[in-house]
């Protein structure tokens, strides 16, 4: 396959997004396969409308969830501003996604409004706190799902990346883990839009990192993670986050995925060997394992997220995005765009945002 330019690829990891969470709007939250099997056949290959009754009923196939909303309002400030402004993306919070929800999981844009965003609201609109104070305590990937185009913009910038997303995320998040977790999947869709591949090596990558300081990890093992040496400082590299196991956890999946040993057949299982609920730490694994199996194939990667089911919506919109961005917008097969609501539009935002993450922004 011929290398993709930074561009293509930070255009691909955004779009891979947008496509993810269309794709999982109508089947979310099937965690009775044959029940998602009678609704929709053994097999989803496409955007399919929610069934009535369920998640999202009343939207269409092809449109986006509400993460996807607010993941175009972050793509949008970040594309207008130049890069990550928190006061321009807390604006556009309070007056474009808060006026038009009222606190219940069954309103607001694409139908369904997510824990950590009912929360915002209610710290926000109802007790008047200002952001800062809005965090809650979701275990939930509602964080990355916006800051992933905050790690498109600063792929180039890994430790720009890092303030960024973990300020950005702290507005929704209060744990301390979940945010490491949300640095960490950024960390490493940045390394792909720079064209590294997701393999066995890239926590090696990220590792070597925190050793220059660039990543905000507490570690005190040596490299290699060999232990410390008696006199030697502690902790030799500190961080804001307590552990850089969640650096770790990308290389691990990756080498499960090519390991000839280690198989899981068919590919959708993934969601049933590292669970099918929201929970961060059953998302990434998947989301890591499908990204690196299918690293040259976006069709793939997607529908055995998708028809994995559980938190298929999330899952798939970080799969989509892992994927293209080693694939590229270019490798995305047309029938995803074509079938995406404002597909058009949706990728010309990507591509402004991509043509700005080719270039180091300026701190």
């Amino acid at each position: 396959m011929p290398d993709k330019t930074t561009q293509d690829r930070a255009a691909g990891a955004l779009m891979g997004a947008f496509i993810g969470d269309a794709l999982g709007l109508g089947p979310h939250w099937y965690y009775d396969l044959e029940a998602m099997h009678r609704d929709y056949g053994e097999w989803i290959d496409g955007y399919t409308d929610p069934m009535p009754g369920r998640y999202h009923d009343g939207m269409k196939a092809g449109q986006l969830s509400q993460s996807g909303f607010i993941l175009k309002l972050t793509a949008g400030s970040l594309v207008d501003r130049g890069g990550y402004d928190q006061a321009d993306f807390c604006r556009r919070m309070d007056e474009e996604l808060f006026p038009l929800l009222n606190g219940e999981p069954a309103n607001g844009p694409g139908g369904y409004t997510s824990q950590s965003i009912r929360e915002a609201w209610r710290r926000r609109v109802e007790q008047g706190l200002p952001w800062g104070e809005t965090a809650g305590h979701a275990d939930t990937t509602e964080a990355i799902e916006r800051t992933l185009a905050i790690a498109v913009r600063y792929a180039l910038d890994p430790a720009g990346l890092a303030d960024a997303v973990a300020r950005n995320a702290a507005l929704t998040q209060g744990d301390d883990v979940v945010l490491s977790m949300t640095v960490a999947y950024c960390s490493v869709l940045a390394l792909l839009v720079r064209g590294n591949a997701l393999d066995p090596t890239i926590s090696d990558k990220l590792m070597e990192l925190v050793k220059k300081g660039v990543l905000p990890f507490h570690a005190v093992t040596r490299e290699g993670l060999k232990p410390p040496r008696p006199g030697d400082p502690d902790p030799p590299r500190a961080g804001r986050f307590a552990s850089p196991d969640a650096l770790l956890s990308p290389g691990y999946m990756a080498g499960a995925a090519v390991d000839p040993a280690i198989r899981i057949e068919p590919a959708w299982k993934v969601s049933q060997v590292y669970g099918m609920p929201c929970a961060i730490y059953h998302m990434l694994p998947a989301a890591y394992y499908l990204a690196a199996r299918f690293r040259d194939d976006f069709e793939s990667a997607v529908l055995h997220s998708l028809n994995g089911g559980g938190q298929n919506m999330a899952r798939t919109g970080l799969t989509g995005a892992l994927v293209g961005a080693q694939v590229g917008l270019s490798g995305i097969p047309q029938r995803f765009i074509d079938g995406l609501e404002d597909g058009d539009a949706l990728c010309a935002l990507a591509l402004r945002l991509a043509e700005q993450a080719a270039t180091p922004p300026q701190r």
